[in-house]
């Protein structure tokens, strides 16, 4: 059974920083490319980035260039999102997926599995 559980969220100031993790259990972690979406209160699910399993990243989402990161850990199991220059437009459930399907890597049907989302807030 593949588990992928998202953590590292909660209420920062606008212009802090926070780094979120995506640990996935129940498949080979290394073989698979994996990716970071968020959704804002009543819109549509966005993606972020995608990165492959050899480490080279996409981004798709102009609004986090130059202020998030994606990586991840193989030997950990681990994707992250470094978030710095954090502004209140970045609130938003943040959510990682796992296991490309084709089709647009930004869109929602593009991946298998998805954790259970992590909040970020950001005061102003």
């Amino acid at each position: 059974q593949v588990q992928v559980v998202a953590s590292g969220g909660g209420l920062v100031q606008a212009g802090g920083s926070l780094r979120l993790s995506c640990t996935v259990s129940g498949l080979t972690f290394d073989d698979h490319a994996m990716a970071w979406f968020r959704q804002a209160s009543g819109k549509e699910r966005e993606g972020l980035f995608s990165i492959g399993r050899d480490g080279v990243s996409t981004f798709y989402a102009d609004s986090v260039k130059g202020r998030f990161t994606i990586s991840r850990d193989n030997a950990k199991n681990t994707l992250y999102l470094q978030m710095n220059s954090l502004k209140p437009e970045d609130t938003a459930m943040y959510y990682c997926a796992a296991v490309r399907l084709g089709g647009r890597p930004t869109m929602v049907a593009g991946w298998r599995y998805w954790g259970q989302g992590t909040q970020v807030t950001v005061s102003s």
